[in-house]
């Protein structure tokens, strides 16, 4: 069944949804703003694919099954914390008829609903998501050494699979684009990544060689060594603002900005 739900807002957008009766939808937590009194909230450690749907008989294979399942929750709540994500999931399901429910992201930016038809994951950067029916399955993961420790933010990606709808959200606005358009690759700043389809293959690259114009790169051009690059065939959104732009105008409207004239390498953002 498909999620009925619109995305409204302009700076700051958010998702309302409408659940049909039994419809479940589950959120991470600090991402719900709203429900009507017939929707009914669990919060809940497991996700989806995990028993974090509508609930299961107790069969399940007796202790066996019981002891599977703690395993299972306890590896996802793992993942997630090692992630930075949140350790549990809450759960909305509509009750004596239909029901709204309200989400938003953390951001002041735009959301995006993806619809997942079984043959195609998603990869999403941290915090993106924001919302999922419970027939879609939330996962962490983890990219290669050499690649996950030069991009940073490109370390750890959300991972979607299943079908139904997830909504993501990112910071400032979108724009869609297919690295086929372009030639097969495009190269983006790292932290402009929000999400792209299973196909496209995410990589870090060194901007520029270990020469006169790639230092001047890395110290006065503001993108510090690495380049995200996107190659395939298929959908990738990016987004206009970096969380580290946005600290880093918020600290220097505070008066406590401690970038260098430059941003690059220059950049010594205290915690």
């Amino acid at each position: 069944m498909t999620l009925q739900q619109e995305i409204v807002g302009n700076a700051m957008q958010m998702a309302v949804v409408n659940l049909s009766p039994g419809q479940t939808v589950y959120c991470e937590a600090g991402k719900f703003l709203f429900k009507t009194t017939n929707v009914t909230m669990e919060t809940r450690l497991s996700g989806p694919s995990n028993g974090g749907g509508p609930s299961q008989g107790a069969g399940g294979g007796g202790m066996g099954g019981m002891l599977r399942q703690a395993m299972g929750t306890a590896m996802q709540v793992g993942q997630r914390m090692l992630a930075g994500e949140s350790m549990a999931f809450q759960y909305f399901s509509a009750q004596d008829g239909e029901g709204t429910v309200g989400f938003a992201g953390v951001l002041p930016g735009e959301m995006r609903a993806l619809e997942l038809d079984g043959t195609r994951a998603w990869f999403a950067e941290k915090d993106a998501f924001v919302a999922a029916e419970s027939t879609v399955d939330f996962g962490i993961a983890f990219q290669g050494g050499r690649t996950g420790m030069s991009g940073g933010e490109g370390f750890i990606l959300e991972k979607f699979t299943g079908y139904g709808t997830v909504i993501i959200a990112g910071a400032g606005n979108f724009i869609d684009l297919n690295p086929a358009d372009f030639g097969g690759r495009i190269e983006v700043d790292t932290g402009c990544v929000v999400a792209f389809e299973e196909g496209i293959q995410y990589g870090v690259q060194r901007v520029g060689g270990l020469n006169r114009q790639g230092i001047m790169n890395a110290v006065f051009g503001g993108e510090g060594l690495s380049l995200a690059t996107l190659e395939g065939n298929g959908r990738v959104i990016l987004q206009s603002l970096t969380i580290e732009s946005l600290a880093n105008a918020l600290k220097k409207a505070q008066g406590g900005d401690k970038q260098g004239p430059t941003g690059g390498l220059f950049s010594t953002n205290a915690g």
